[in-house]
């Protein structure tokens, strides 16, 4: 995920088995939106996965993330995929 023109990727990764999850951010998209918006997606998430409302929660993600993304980085014109849309493990 490191990989982008604008290191703007994130990963949203969610382990319900475990009752875990991480969202991370490249150097990017976190210089733009700090420590705290990070903070606000993790603690809504565990408000939402707490209650059972993990599909909710992770729409509501998604979305908040997104908005931030399209604000600071603009979609690029013709729609390039950068990152492939599937997980790829470095081995």
């Amino acid at each position: 995920m490191n990989q982008t023109r604008r290191r703007n990727a994130v990963l949203l990764f969610v382990a319900p088995r475990r009752h875990l999850f991480a969202v991370i951010g490249d150097t990017g998209i976190h210089e733009r939106v700090s420590d705290a918006f990070w903070g606000r997606i993790s603690e809504a998430l565990q408000t939402d996965f707490r209650t059972g409302d993990l599909t909710a929660g992770l729409l509501r993600a998604v979305e908040t993330i997104g908005d931030s993304l399209a604000e600071h980085f603009p979609p690029d014109p013709l729609g390039e995929n950068e990152l492939p849309d599937r997980v790829e493990l470095e081995r």
